[in-house]
């Protein structure tokens, strides 16, 4: 083990120590170095909201991910999650002396642990939608692969932990239909990024640019369940409309997607987009956009209810609960649909009261009422 940051790490460990409190680890390996992605945000925001409220140190194995984990909080840096000393992961932490290790994934190494372990599953995607995520290593893919394609590994995996996080009742509840845990289960909700910046940063609220095209947002990987096709037919129908496909995208999809442009389509491939870019477009926007026919939690909906911005979805159950009914529904399969639905939110007066009952229900959702949940299970596995 090489312990970075002792420093740093002094003062919450003698408080740690002089209260009789906890030692909390939590697992942030899956922070990536380049740009959050969903796993590794909610990771680095549960530890930035625990941060607060509880002393917590987190475990890392590149030094570059701190550049997107809070500051001011003492770390450990051990082996990759990917490496062969992973199996022995658990005598550092035991010699640590944790008392209660979390991980933002199912997954952590180790045996003869002395701690209490909380495990996460975020959704069951990849059993119906099996494509691993591409940044794996290839051993890894195959594996994923492999360990999709029944649901007793996975019971075996949550059983290791005694207590599993969700992050949706819709989740929670499909754990118990496939019966995947014997172990509690919590849900710990994601929640939105605080804007960058200071308030002058924040969406505009002017809406569209006068004399502009309306701006149509979807911020989201480019996987097949994803379902973007149907935004890009729907804009046959859109005329006046322009769709923002604003996340990083290998060059063959985007060539496959391009091929599929109805004739006069307004399309714009960003390939990527910084935080400010993002909420300043997402503020002028007239709807953020998916037509994704899976989801664990649709984060980027939760954001444009926070922004004021409405949301035009498919019809999925988790998007029901996401937005608690607050936004415009399709069929995933109907382009058509998801023109209407657009067209729906172009009303004055839908679209002020769309606005306003999302902006209630986003409020539900936040990193501390989300960190306050999971210190409350960790206090719970430890009395």
């Amino acid at each position: 083990m090489t312990s970075t940051g002792e420093d740093r790490a002094a003062p919450a460990d003698r408080r740690a120590d002089r209260a009789g409190t906890m030692r909390v680890v939590v697992d942030a390996r899956w922070t990536r170095t380049d740009q959050h992605d969903g796993i590794s945000r909610y990771g680095a925001s549960l530890v930035e909201a625990l941060h607060h409220l509880h002393p917590v140190t987190m475990l890392i194995h590149d030094e570059r991910q701190l550049r997107l984990l809070p500051d001011g909080v003492p770390h450990l840096k051990v082996n990759s999650p990917f490496s062969l000393r992973e199996l022995w992961l658990s005598r550092t932490l035991n010699r640590f002396g944790a008392d209660v290790v979390f991980s933002p994934l199912q997954v952590i190494g180790g045996f003869r642990r002395k701690y209490r372990l909380v495990l996460t599953l975020h959704d069951l995607i990849y059993y119906r939608h099996p494509e691993p995520p591409g940044f794996l290593p290839l051993p890894v893919r195959i594996a994923w692969r492999l360990y999709h394609t029944a649901y007793w590994p996975q019971r075996v995996m949550l059983n290791r932990a005694d207590a599993v996080v969700t992050v949706s009742e819709t989740t929670r509840k499909l754990i118990a239909e496939h019966r995947l845990t014997r172990r509690p289960v919590a849900v710990v909700h994601n929640a939105p990024s605080p804007l960058p910046g200071g308030p002058e940063d924040g969406p505009d609220e002017a809406g569209d640019e006068a004399g502009g095209p309306r701006e149509l947002v979807y911020m989201g990987s480019f996987m097949p369940y994803k379902n973007v096709e149907t935004l890009v037919a729907g804009m046959a129908f859109l005329p006046g409309y322009r769709l923002h496909l604003v996340s990083r995208i290998a060059p063959q999809r985007e060539a496959e997607l391009r091929a599929q442009l109805p004739p006069g389509a307004d399309v714009v491939f960003w390939r990527g987009i910084g935080e400010r870019d993002y909420q300043r477009l997402l503020g002028r926007a007239s709807a953020l956009v998916t037509a994704s026919r899976d989801e664990g939690f649709g984060l980027p909906i939760i954001e444009a209810m926070n922004a004021g911005t409405p949301v035009v979805c498919s019809d999925l159950e988790i998007f029901r609960e996401v937005t608690g009914g607050h936004a415009e529904f399709f069929d995933p399969d109907s382009p058509e649909g998801f023109a209407a639905a657009v067209h729906r939110v172009a009303d004055a007066q839908v679209r002020a009261d769309l606005v306003a009952a999302a902006r209630e229900q986003a409020a539900k959702f936040s990193w501390a009422n989300s960190a306050e949940r999971l210190l409350e299970l960790m206090r719970d596995l430890v009395r």
